[in-house]
């Protein structure tokens, strides 16, 4: 999977962009804010439809701009797909798949795969449960596109059942209108969690080999599902729905009382343990950071294994916070996948034991500047910054 081209119209601080880039290693260097993220943003903006940095589309839009427009060309081993997603301040975006419009965030996922690695990733270790949930569920939903479409239905679900129990207590009688909610909390709840659970059997075998080599072979990583309930990946479906439902019986009064759902894949957690030791909690930084990092080079090999090629990777600013041998490590792994790296300095990244193909860009104001040949590069490398 390669993005050949890539289009921008008023997006952050481009006013247009026209790029064709390497389809093995792009290198986006420039001083803080001058657009190096937002390069990065269109691109994930391109596979799943939304930012990783902001709820709010409005925020996409160059200053003082109406509108703007991200398009893009990738290279599939079935052929080419064309993604462009427009945003308006008076509208809801529109995607354009292949030129077809009106498509909806569900139809695009899983054409163009993305992973993003990002100082906030870093984070995904020690930050909160709902990191780790967002985590797997961009996964899935990437690999499977129906995914997504029930995270969207049990998230309604939620919402409804929450509105509900805050108004049992003025109103007994509307108990009976629980039970309704409870059974499709149940039914999609055990859908997510089964789905959750196969990820995380695999995730868990790629993370744990990423890790190992990562450490020596002095640390195991070992992932695990934590639920509010007992379920584990031997459980069927039937046997989720079951339990959960059971579970959730014993909770009725408690959530009358406090007026929200305390039970389902909403409030689970991805656990994550080095030699027995919750990571989490009781991990250095260092160890964190391995963590995090297996975990990133795990999706990658986990998305090729499920969809028959390698997505898309995003580095954004993440070599500023890795050690040299951390470093080392992931260059290497990235040698087989479009690469896409921000970077303030080139200084820390060994240009002259990079493998594979690779152009330099510099970043100024939201214009870009491709360094090709090599007494090009050298003087950049050497005045810049």
């Amino acid at each position: 999977m390669r993005l050949q081209r890539l289009i921008l119209q008023n997006f952050r601080n481009y006013t247009f962009l026209n790029e064709v880039f390497n389809t093995d290693l792009n290198i986006f260097v420039g001083k803080n804010a001058q657009g190096k993220t937002n390069l990065v943003e269109a691109i994930y903006l391109l596979g799943l439809g939304k930012s990783y940095r902001t709820n709010r589309d409005s925020e996409l839009i160059k200053w003082g701009c109406d509108r703007a427009l991200v398009n893009g060309m990738v290279i599939r081993n079935f052929g080419p797909i064309s993604v462009e997603i427009r945003l308006d301040n008076s509208k809801k975006k529109e995607i354009l798949l292949n030129e077809i419009p009106n498509k909806k965030i569900q139809e695009l996922l899983g054409h163009i795969n993305v992973v993003i690695f990002s100082p906030e990733d870093l984070e995904l270790v020690k930050g909160s449960p709902a990191k780790r949930r967002d985590f797997l569920d961009r996964e899935i939903s990437q690999i499977n596109t129906g995914y997504g479409h029930f995270i969207n239905m049990y998230s309604r679900v939620v919402y409804q059942r929450n509105n509900l129990l805050r108004e049992i207590p003025k109103n007994k009688k509307l108990i009976d209108s629980l039970n309704v909610w409870d059974l499709q909390l149940i039914d999609l709840g055990a859908r997510l969690v089964k789905k959750r659970l196969e990820i995380i059997k695999k995730l868990g075998i790629l993370s744990r080999l990423m890790h190992r080599k990562i450490t020596n072979g002095q640390e195991t990583l070992e992932l695990k599902y934590i639920s509010r309930f007992p379920v584990n990946e031997t459980y069927s479906m039937e046997d989720i729905k079951e339990v959960y439902s059971r579970e959730l019986s014993k909770l009725r009064e408690k959530e009358i009382y406090r007026g929200i759902t305390l039970l389902g894949p909403h409030r689970d957690d991805l656990g994550l343990f080095v030699n027995n030791t919750d990571i989490r909690v009781y991990g250095s930084q260092g160890q964190q950071r391995t963590t995090a990092l297996a975990l990133k080079l795990a999706e990658l090999e986990l998305m090729k294994s499920e969809v028959g090629e390698y997505p898309i990777l995003l580095l954004d600013d993440v070599f500023s916070e890795l050690d040299s041998t951390r470093r080392k490590f992931l260059m290497d792994v990235v040698k087989r996948v479009q690469t896409f790296v921000t970077l303030t300095s080139l200084e820390g990244l060994n240009i002259s034991g990079i493998k594979q193909e690779y152009c330099i860009y510099r970043i100024e104001e939201g214009s870009i500047i491709r360094c090709d040949s090599y007494g090009r590069v050298k003087k950049y490398i050497e005045g810049y910054p």
